[in-house]
């Protein structure tokens, strides 16, 4: 039986903190680069706040403590982003792909252009499973990894070639990753990854919906819902004429033309 509490509500809240959270990443990501020490120190404060979120409610089983633990993964998730897209973790390599670079080459270029960064979200997403071990509420570690999952899932297809791509959200200070991004095209390793998301999202459905109406189990289960299912949904945004950038419209600075463009 659906109710408000365990599954209407969770999935509300997760979809809304999911499109402005992005937007503001967006937002501090594209701004003037003297802007970024600040962000970047705002962002580290919101993450150490969100890590005392998760431990302070990983003991706690009940509709608050879900709220309470998903908040803070999205909190540390946040910083992660920030801390990318503004360019300082990325990873060695920080200029484009050769031009002749070929298979294993060319993802070995690839991952070296942001392997700090993919490091720091898995270190990340291993202490969050090892504070929160054996602990009744571990949506906070779940969540975190969710994320990680869909986002490397989402990163292998690009790399592989994606028939739409949006970098309305890339700030200037990534674009030479479009040079590792793949060829336009529709392969089945995005396909497999929309069925994968689609087939996790409906499991996590399938859990909301068993446990008792009303019930943390179903909020914590109706908040991972909400995450595999908007995970598959910009996995099909890769695969549809779509730009998600339109999305964030709002987040996105005026960017100016350079001097002398005509």
């Amino acid at each position: 039986m659906v109710s408000w509490t365990g599954h209407v509500l969770p999935v509300a809240v997760t979809i809304l903190t999911w499109f402005f959270a992005t937007g503001l990443v967006a937002w501090l990501d594209n701004r003037e680069r003297r802007t970024f020490p600040r962000s970047l120190l705002l962002a580290a404060v919101a993450a150490l706040g969100g890590i005392v979120m998760v431990a302070a409610s990983m003991n706690r089983a009940t509709l608050g403590g879900a709220y309470l633990s998903l908040g803070g993964a999205i909190l540390i998730w946040a910083w992660h982003e920030i801390s990318f897209l503004t360019g300082i973790v990325t990873g060695p390599r920080r200029e484009p792909c050769p031009a002749d670079a070929r298979g294993l080459a060319r993802f070995y270029y690839a991952v070296a252009a942001m392997a700090w960064h993919e490091i720091a979200l898995a270190l990340s997403a291993l202490g969050l499973i090892w504070m929160s071990r054996e602990a009744p509420n571990q949506v906070g570690a779940m969540a975190f990894t969710l994320l990680l999952v869909m986002r490397l899932s989402t990163k292998l297809a690009i790399f592989l070639g994606v028939p739409n791509l949006s970098t309305d959200i890339l700030p200037p200070q990534l674009a030479y990753l479009k040079s590792y991004f793949g060829p336009p095209r529709l392969g089945p390793e995005l396909c497999l990854a929309i069925a994968g998301c689609l087939a996790l999202a409906a499991w996590l459905g399938s859990l909301a919906l068993a446990a008792p109406a009303g019930s943390a189990a179903a909020a914590g289960a109706s908040l991972l819902f909400a995450l595999a299912t908007l995970g598959a949904l910009e996995h099909l945004f890769l695969a549809l004429p779509f730009r998600d950038g339109q999305l964030w419209g709002w987040a996105l600075p005026t960017r100016r033309a350079p001097s002398g463009a005509n």
